[in-house]
């Protein structure tokens, strides 16, 4: 079987799309609004299994409302360069820092979802300079999700099961991307509310995800994301660098989560407060862990008001 080029998720649209060196790879970049410096800028950063299409809604609303909104392939996913390493959350942290002094800006608000949200919680922590407000959706501070893993079985329950099954190597790879990746849709369904996969649409985020997974290296990058997280627990840069996430982060935050989110739940993400006392919690009615996608109209409004008030 053909595996799909990387240039494949470089689809038409309302944007440019730009490839830009940063922390010594090249990262695949989608861009609307204006190109300047003077102009602030959004970084929009997804999750596992996603690409920078993950954003498609909040592109141009963003423009819109006066931003340089960049989406971003991170590191080993999409048309963004594959490393065999770099999948720790300094390095990924170092991506975004890069990336942001790269097209000539002092500062950035971040978004990100869930995995895509913990690059925001580790970049706004190891380089405070350069990050100015932080919005996730359905992305606990990590420290928060350790806490409640180890405290509360439903939390426990949702997250262990898949989370320990990608530790073994190989075979979580080969489930990623057999039957042309029909393990993403199924994801999808699993994590999304009810009415998602009903709706018009959902259809062509399904393909295009179960086409991404397929790109060369894309599968094993990442799970690297989640082996890093899991091996690091028991090794001295893990305790190091839970050590830098143990402080409070004096930037707005805003943490956006579906109420029917099955695999990180609510109360996990109220414990975010310990670690960011400025953060807002804005529940979603009726959607589960992909709301920017589920509820675009909501969250990209919702996105909107939090970036235009930490401008």
């Amino acid at each position: 079987m053909t595996q799909p080029d990387p240039s494949t998720v470089r689809f038409d649209g309302p944007w440019t799309h730009r490839d830009i060196h940063a922390n010594g790879i090249r990262l695949h970049t989608v861009e609307t609004g204006p190109a300047r410096a003077d102009a602030p800028l959004v970084v929009l950063l997804h999750g596992f299994a996603d690409f920078w299409w993950s954003w498609r809604n909040q592109l141009t609303p963003l423009a819109d409302a006066g931003f340089r909104t960049v989406a971003v392939d991170l590191r080993g996913y999409g048309d963004t360069d594959t490393p065999p390493r770099g999948y720790d959350g300094w390095t990924l942290a170092g991506d975004i820092a890069g990336l942001i002094r790269a097209m000539g800006h002092n500062n950035a608000t971040l978004i990100g979802h869930a995995d895509g949200g913990l690059v925001c919680w580790a970049t706004a922590l190891l380089h405070p300079t350069l990050v100015k407000s932080i919005a996730l959706v359905s992305s606990p501070h990590p420290i928060a999700l350790r806490q409640a893993v180890v405290h509360d079985g439903r939390q426990r329950a949702a997250l262990l099961p898949t989370f320990l099954d990608y530790q073994v190597p190989w075979r979580p790879e080969r489930r990623l991307v057999r039957h042309d990746g029909a393990e993403v849709e199924r994801l999808l369904r699993a994590r999304s509310g009810p009415a998602w996969p009903q709706s018009t649409g959902f259809d062509q985020v399904a393909r295009r995800l179960r086409s991404a997974i397929q790109i060369p290296g894309v599968a094993h990058s990442a799970l690297e994301y989640q082996r890093w997280a899991f091996r690091s627990q028991f090794r001295p840069d893990g305790r190091r660098f839970m050590a830098a996430m143990d402080h409070r982060l004096q930037i707005p935050a805003l943490q956006i989560h579906g109420e029917l989110d099955p695999y990180v739940l609510t109360g996990t993400l109220e414990r975010c407060t310990e670690f960011a006392p400025q953060q807002q919690l804005h529940l979603v009615a009726g959607v589960g862990h992909f709301a920017h996608q589920e509820a675009p109209d909501e969250v990209t409004a919702e996105l909107t008001r939090f970036a235009l008030a930490s401008r």
